[in-house]
Formats: C-alpha cells, structure tokens, sequence
C-alpha cells in the first residue's frame, strides 16, 4: 500500500499528498497499519532526494529517469527502510522489495531491485 501511494504521488506530483490519508483509510481498515504505511509514505517523500541519490549511485548502467515508476516507488520505500528504519532488519526489507516487484513490476525487476538494494547496503554500511 505504501508502494502505490509512492507510485501515485511519483505520478501526480506533490498536490496528491495530502488526499493520501483517504486512500490508507479506505484500503486499510487497521487503523494501526493505515498509521505506519503513512508514516513510512511521509518518510520516504520526506526524504525523497536522498533516496533518489543513492538510487543514482547504485544503478550504474542504467538512468535514473528510464526507471520505471513502479520500481523506483519500490526502490525508493526500500531504501529509505535501509536509511532510516534502523528497527527493520535489512534483509527483510530486501526480501520485500523483491517480493513487490514480483508482484507489481517485471520479470527482470525482482533480480534488479535486489542488486542495487545490495550495493545501496554496501555503501550505507561503509558510511
């Protein structure tokens, strides 16, 4: 759920932002999980540029701008869970980010995803 709202605010732009609570209303009826899913939505657009240059960094042979919004939506809540969840082990949220781009994204996503969350690893554990 958090991915598709980062999807829908990549899309839309910032003036969707706001009109997200409803969604995490409408499609999450424990209000507990709806509160995280905002929160972790709010962190990661909070910290979006930061994301996106470690993403950057990470994706060598490929530009930023030909990701596409399904996979930098994953890469991006990923990445900020590496970042800034200190309390969610990376490997779970590598195995995540996995299963949403199988899930959601292509056949080649999945093995995609978990290399340049692997080499983000790296160099978040280097700093």
């Amino acid at each position: 759920m958090t991915m598709q709202a980062l999807y829908q605010l990549d899309v839309q732009g910032d003036e969707v932002f706001e009109s997200m609570s409803g969604f995490f209303r409408e499609f999450e009826k424990d209000a507990y999980i709806g509160q995280l899913a905002w929160n972790w939505m709010k962190g990661t657009w909070e910290n979006i540029k930061e994301c996106d240059e470690l993403i950057t960094t990470a994706t060598i042979k490929w530009q930023f701008a030909r990701l596409s919004p399904v996979d930098k939506s994953i890469l991006r809540l990923s990445v900020y869970h590496l970042k800034f969840c200190p309390d969610i082990p990376p490997k779970v949220v590598i195995n995540e980010a996995i299963e949403l781009a199988k899930k959601f994204s292509t056949d080649k996503s999945p093995a995609f995803v978990n290399g340049v969350l692997d080499a983000i690893l790296k160099k978040i554990g280097s700093a």
